[in-house]
């Protein structure tokens, strides 16, 4: 689950840069179980990180559709763009060469159908802040104790980055963002944006600066490979 993620419709609805109609993209894989030169297995090992310690992913629980992929890009953004796919569970890094880093996702049942179409990284955030909307207090009362904000930690819900979706120089309260979770990767999870294994989202963090766009597709793209 995420900070203050949306859950009305009207607030994404409504806005005149949704791309409803927007085209699905073709990305066909190249390379899965490694990236470059780099093991993926060591790249979802333990990590110390800001004297955080992130436990390693167990690939043999994990279902390896899921794991970091270079894939082949055939659709019109240009590389720097993040692509969701809500529907698929996947999220695309575009870069050069006709080419896309896949990363797997897990999103929530309402949030993450209730935004599609453009924005840009507006605000970027190591370990941050989580503060529980009123509704979700309203269907977890446990949460009321962070009304004021849980830190930064391995236990908090966003996990160990956070990526803030703003438009129109607006935050729309839509995240990509860790978690404590990874059993919900690639799945439909009862609260939050979009989140990612932290090994993941510390990955993109670092790749992607303030103001990168991103697109958000409710229409599932085309894999194959």
């Amino acid at each position: 689950m995420s900070e203050n993620c949306i859950s009305r419709r009207a607030v994404v609805f409504g806005l005149s840069t949704l791309l409803a109609g927007c085209s699905v993209s073709d990305f066909d894989i190249i390379e899965q179980g490694r990236f470059g030169n780099s093991d993926f297995d060591s790249r979802y090992g333990e990590a110390i990180d800001s004297g955080y310690r992130i436990p390693a992913v167990d690939l043999t629980e994990f279902d390896q559709n899921l794991l970091r992929s270079v894939v082949r890009y055939n659709s019109p953004y240009r590389p720097g763009t993040i692509v969701v796919d809500v529907e698929s569970r996947h999220l695309y890094l575009v870069v050069e060469n006709g080419s896309a880093i896949r990363y797997a996702v897990g999103v929530g049942r309402e949030e993450a159908l209730n935004f599609r179409g453009s924005a840009v990284i507006g605000r970027k955030s190591e370990w941050p802040t989580w503060t529980p909307t009123e509704s979700m207090i309203e269907r977890i009362p446990k949460y009321a104790r962070y009304a004021g904000g849980m830190p930064g930690g391995i236990g908090n819900p966003l996990g160990a980055r956070a990526l803030y979706l703003y438009r129109d120089g607006q935050d729309t309260y839509f995240r990509i963002h860790g978690t404590n979770e990874p059993d919900s990767i690639g799945k439909a999870v009862s609260s939050g944006c979009i989140r990612m294994l932290n090994q993941d989202v510390i990955d993109l963090y670092a790749r992607v600066p303030i103001g990168a766009p991103v697109i958000v597709l409710q229409q599932s793209s085309k894999i194959s490979g």
